[in-house]
């Protein structure tokens, strides 16, 4: 659309993984096996604490809801990013772009405040055994995960409203294979000033309260493991938050590549990998991590798995 002379941008142009068409359909099929990887993964991890009644407390209720959040973030990428690589097909309209962008928003954010509240479960369940059933009771629970639905959203809402107010008249090329705020915002013509001040005062207080809660929390955690006399002891309590710990040090660790490092040192190519790293591999490697440290999630996999064969030979 014209106006005058300047033309408005109704679409964009994601330039993907690669210039090479045989490279990005190579990596289309390769990011489409790691899609299907983490979907049944986590959809495992998910009905496996399901089915398992000894699976039923808040530590493994926010982690099915974190598998959850898991398969529709990657979700919200992965399946666009795969069939554009496999068509050739590069562009996405304005509102495609910026409803991909909500859900970035609010699923990125979701993650982060999950681990936030598990990192928090564990404090309860370590420093103040105790109380852990009145502190963590069912109702508080399920009550956290809706206010924290609630508050993403209300997030994702604010920066791409703001984003929808904004002229684009330059160029529609991005150099990413998802549509990500930073990106969007390098192309507007309006003036960002205060999308950037929204995104230097709400957002990162949105992005670093969670994490610093999660250094308090394993801070008060580790304080009192070691205050446990025994070894076994200590073992156990170290064993209980071990895979949360992973998570939480894989999540933050590709993620601060982007958002927590100075821009100076930001290319393209570095950009994408990091992006990569925390959208795709990272949903990927989590039903592994808490398979593989945790004995309970052993057990329950192996009883779904048993059930589902059981099942398969009935019919």
């Amino acid at each position: 659309m014209e106006r005058g002379n300047v033309t408005f941008i109704s679409e964009f142009v994601l330039l993907g993984l690669s210039s090479s068409a045989e490279q990005q359909r190579l990596l289309s099929v390769l990011f489409l096996c790691m899609y299907l990887v983490t979907v049944s993964g986590n959809i495992l991890i998910i009905l496996a604490i399901a089915s398992d009644s000894h699976l039923h407390s808040p530590m493994y209720f926010f982690l099915s809801n974190l598998a959850f959040v898991d398969i529709c973030f990657t979700s919200n990428i992965v399946p666009q990013m795969v069939v554009n690589g496999l068509t050739g097909t590069k562009t996405i309209s304005f509102s495609g772009c910026l409803t991909q962008l909500f859900f970035f928003i609010s699923f990125v954010n979701m993650d982060s405040l999950l681990l936030c509240v598990m990192a928090y479960d564990r404090y309860v369940a370590i420093c103040h055994p105790l109380r852990y059933t009145t502190l963590m009771n069912p109702h508080l629970c399920v009550q956290l995960v809706a206010g924290l639905s609630v508050v993403t959203y209300l997030h994702a809402f604010l920066h791409t409203a703001l984003i929808a107010r904004l002229s684009f008249c330059a160029s529609n090329v991005i150099h990413h294979f998802f549509c990500d705020l930073n990106v969007i915002l390098q192309l507007s013509c309006s003036d960002i000033s205060f999308n950037v001040m929204v995104i230097f005062t709400e957002g990162i207080l949105l992005a670093i309260t969670p994490f610093i809660c999660i250094l308090i929390s394993y801070g008060f955690i580790f304080s009192t493991i070691l205050k446990i006399t025994s070894t076994e002891g200590k073992q156990r309590a170290f064993s209980t938050c071990g895979y949360h710990l992973s998570v939480v040090v894989l999540f933050y660790g590709t993620a601060s590549a982007i958002y927590f490092s100075p821009s100076s040192s930001h290319t393209p190519e570095r950009d994408t990998l990091s992006a990569i790293m925390y959208t795709v591999v990272t949903p990927m490697l989590n039903p592994f991590i808490y398979s593989l440290r945790n004995k309970d999630m052993k057990r329950a996999l192996q009883k779904t798995f048993c059930k589902g064969r059981v099942f398969y030979q009935k019919s």
